[in-house]
């Protein structure tokens, strides 16, 4: 079992840049052209399935430590969480701002509140209309309150209310999958 010293100032900081890793092959892969022909697509699915990968991780890291008895893997479930929420949100993010925004005409200029109007009713309706996309946004949304609660200080706050809202990451791990299926 390694030591507390040795979790704290050699594995996180070695896990923290390698699940940057993925983010940083994709802004290579765009700056030198190796993405497909259509790389929208290409930003929107990778950034979506390591979303899901690592929310998948982090779900397996209880069952691992039960199983295995290495207890000091627990350590690393709130990176890992926050790694799939800064994920799903990338995806969100290249979903909305190259997807839906480049979709937009701009009568009044790009920097104008009827853009941000229109984008807002864009990605509405997107929700709206499509299931596999409200089925994502609410995996997303159920991720949010997670994410923000995933302090020390907010684990001390809600005391056993804590778990409780924890276990929702079942919810949004299960609408994640239906997402991408």
């Amino acid at each position: 079992m390694p030591s507390q010293s040795t979790i704290r100032f050699v594995l996180k900081p070695l896990v923290f840049p390698a699940s940057l890793g993925p983010l940083a092959w994709l802004v290579w892969a765009g700056l030198n052209g190796h993405l497909s022909a259509n790389p929208l697509s290409d930003l929107t699915n990778e950034t979506g399935t390591w979303a899901l990968r690592f929310l998948c991780a982090s779900l397996a890291i209880t069952p691992l430590r039960r199983l295995t008895g290495w207890n000091w893997v627990i350590k690393f479930r709130r990176m890992i969480g926050l790694y799939a929420f800064f994920y799903g949100s990338l995806h969100f993010l290249v979903y909305t701002i190259v997807d839906r925004f480049a979709g937009l005409d701009f009568p009044d200029g790009i920097v104008a509140w009827s853009t941000a109007r229109n984008l807002a009713m864009s990605v509405g309706e997107d929700i709206y209309k499509r299931p596999f996309i409200t089925i994502g946004f609410t995996a997303l949304m159920i991720m949010v309150p997670l994410a923000v609660t995933s302090t020390t200080g907010w684990i001390r706050r809600l005391g056993k209310r804590w778990a409780a809202l924890h276990r929702l990451v079942y919810a949004s791990a299960i609408a994640a999958v239906v997402h991408y299926y």
